[in-house]
C-alpha cells in the first residue's frame, strides 16, 4: 500500500473539553505522521461545503450549526493505510457502538457530540483536505527517525 493522506478534524466538543493533545497522541502513537494542522473557526459557508453531501437531509442544519459553534482543529495525517488506520482509531460514528480504546469509545457518549471527524475514503480525503488546506500549508516529504520502526518500507 502506498502512502495516503487523510483529513481529521477535532470538533468543537473535543476542543472545548480539552482533548486536543490526547487525540493527536492517538494518531501519533498509531504511527501516522502529521503534515498539516490549524486551529480555526469555520464560517457557515465553509461548513456547508464540508458537509455538502448531506445537504437536504434533516440533520444538515444541525451539523452546520454544531461545527461552527466553536473552534476546530483541522489536520492532515499521512502514512500507509492512513485512511483506514485513522477511521479505526476514531471508532464508529455512534459512540455507543464504538469499541473501548477508540477516540469515540473512550471520550464520547452520543452521536451529536462525537468529538472528531475523519475522511471515509480517498475521494473524500482529497476533497476535505482541499477545503481546509492549500498545498503550501502542508509539510510533505519530511521524514522522522522513527519511520523505519513504524513501517517496513
Amino acid at each position: 500500500m502506498s502512502v495516503e493522506r487523510t483529513f481529521v478534524a477535532i470538533k468543537p466538543d473535543g476542543v472545548e473539553r480539552g482533548l486536543i493533545g490526547a487525540i493527536i497522541s492517538r494518531f501519533e502513537n498509531r504511527g501516522l505522521k502529521l503534515v498539516g494542522m490549524k486551529l480555526m473557526k469555520l464560517s457557515k459557508e465553509k461548513a456547508e461545503e464540508h458537509y455538502g453531501e448531506h445537504k437536504g437531509k434533516p440533520f444538515f442544519d444541525g451539523l452546520v450549526s454544531f461545527i461552527t459553534a466553536g473552534p476546530i482543529v483541522a489536520m492532515v495525517w499521512e502514512g500507509k493505510n492512513a485512511i483506514s488506520l485513522a477511521r479505526n482509531t476514531i471508532g464508529a460514528t455512534n459512540p455507543a457502538s464504538s469499541a473501548p480504546g477508540t477516540i469515540r469509545g473512550d471520550f464520547a457518549v452520543e452521536i451529536g457530540r462525537n468529538i472528531v471527524h475523519g475522511s471515509d475514503g480517498p475521494e473524500s480525503a482529497a476533497r476535505e483536505i482541499s477545503i481546509f488546506f492549500s498545498d503550501s500549508e502542508l509539510c510533505p516529504g519530511w521524514s522522522r527517525s522513527i519511520d523505519k520502526w513504524v513501517s517496513e518500507g
